[in-house]
């Protein structure tokens, strides 16, 4: 037999050993280095990925407002579209009306000339005649502006002015005009059509009878000043009917970044989407990053909204409160109810992808959700089930049992949602709707023979 000495193994060279536990301690320290490696990597993607969808977030907010400034302000047909219901803003039209009959008094004296065809003795009352005639003023421009005939002018003017968006960049547009300091809207055609109208009411008012152009075509002469000022008769001052918005600059700014943005917004939108993508694919946990993406884009619609709102403030600020500002804000507020409406659907849209990527994570919170859907799904399935093999042995008998009552309620129903319902293709779906029903409901009690209708039982005796 052999003893426990002949295999016992030989002794080992204390050397070697040393060196085995040099090469094992080598070997952890590379697999530690490794491991530190992978997650210096791991933490440097992470926030990477965090970094590039904060930036996509804000750049995707951006890319609409460039979208609305390319297909809105800087288109003419979609210009004109946003801008020609302005005139018939109540708020609009008063400041508009305030504006102008201001300037017509000024520029035509008309106390004075009251003054002058009065006698002496009756000098007392040109200033109630003064005030009872610049309310009637005042009301004629209200009607002018709320006219089709000036809404044609509106919408001439207001195309003209994109016809030539360049030369309002760069100051030198003849109806719109920014500077450094303003901008100024020029209400001539409004006071040349207010003047002919009051020349029909008030002859007596100029003294004589006066020949102004007819602008309802929408045609507006380069000569128009010069007419005005021979009809009237007196010299205009060189600002007179223009609306002036003081803004710092703030608005020449904004147009040539516009009109800057107009020309990188391809590239732009492109780079969104491509800052996009490589955040997605450097993130460890793209599922995480599309819930930081959903919570961005609600700061970020937040944010810019803040932003335009304090412009606009400062803005409104700038002009004198009072009916002058309530029609700028109206305004401002017209034509900018497309770009909030889109702030607000970036809002619900970032609010979704953030709860949605959530609840479809490992989190203790979304596995229960899921559990109490799943139960609920399975709940209202099984119910629908049973409800749907009751209704198909039970509703066709119920339904020729009642058919009278349910033919009277169709009707009665019909006729409550015509008198709320006040639009012709409303009434005719309704229409449509009811003739349906009442088909529907007859072929189904007909379908059952007279025999198969099951009577409602008798009453219990008392």
């Amino acid at each position: 037999m052999t003893s426990d000495a002949d295999v016992r193994p030989p002794d080992l060279d204390p050397e070697e050993i040393a060196r085995l536990k040099a090469e094992v301690s080598a070997l952890q320290g590379r697999l530690d280095d490794r491991r530190r490696r992978q997650f210096a990597v791991l933490a440097l993607r992470r926030v990477a990925a965090a970094v590039f969808i904060m930036i996509t977030a804000f750049a995707l907010v951006a890319s609409v407002v460039g979208l609305w400034a390319a297909t809105t302000v800087l288109s003419t047909d979609r210009w004109v579209s946003t801008v020609a219901p302005l005139p018939q803003d109540p708020k609009i039209a008063a400041a508009v009306a305030e504006y102008s009959t201001t300037q017509l008094f000024d520029a035509l004296d008309v106390q004075q000339r009251i003054e002058n065809v009065l006698p002496p003795r009756a000098a007392f009352v040109a200033g109630p005649i003064t005030g009872q005639l610049r309310t009637q003023i005042r009301n004629t421009v209200v009607n002018v502006m709320e006219s089709d005939q000036f809404q044609k002018i509106w919408v001439e003017l207001n195309r003209r002015v994109h016809d030539r968006v360049m030369a309002i960049v760069e100051a030198r547009s003849e109806l719109v005009t920014a500077t450094d300091q303003s901008v100024q809207i020029d209400l001539l055609p409004l006071i040349n059509q207010v003047l002919r109208q009051l020349s029909a009411q008030l002859p007596t008012l100029f003294g004589k009878t006066i020949t102004l152009p007819d602008l309802s075509s929408g045609e507006i002469p380069e000569n128009l000043r010069v007419r005005v000022e021979d009809a009237v008769g007196v010299s205009l001052p060189a600002n007179f009917a223009q609306f002036t918005v003081y803004d710092n600059g703030q608005l020449k700014a904004v147009q040539e970044s516009v009109a800057a943005a107009k020309r990188y917004l391809l590239w732009f939108v492109t780079g969104t989407v491509l800052l996009l993508l490589i955040a997605l694919a450097i993130s460890p946990w793209r599922r995480r990053t599309l819930v930081q993406l959903g919570l961005w884009l609600v700061v970020a619609a937040v944010a810019v909204s803040a932003v335009l709102r304090g412009v606009r403030d400062q803005l409104l600020g700038q002009v004198p409160e009072g009916v002058y500002r309530d029609g700028v804000a109206a305004a401002v507020t017209s034509v900018f109810s497309v770009l909030r409406t889109r702030g607000t659907q970036i809002i619900w849209i970032g609010a979704i992808l953030a709860v949605v990527c959530y609840l479809a994570g490992p989190g203790r919170g979304a596995v229960w959700v899921r559990a109490q859907v799943r139960r609920g799904a399975v709940a209202t399935g099984h119910g629908a089930a049973r409800g749907g093999r009751w209704l198909g042995a039970n509703a066709p008998g119920w339904i020729a049992a009642h058919l009278d009552l349910l033919r009277v309620g169709g009707l009665v129903v019909a006729g409550i949602l015509a008198l709320i319902l006040s639009s012709w293709t409303s009434l005719l779906i309704v229409a449509i709707v009811l003739a349906v029903y009442e088909v529907g409901v007859t072929l189904i009690a007909r379908s059952l023979s007279h025999d198969e209708v099951t009577p409602p039982p008798d009453p219990a005796p008392l």
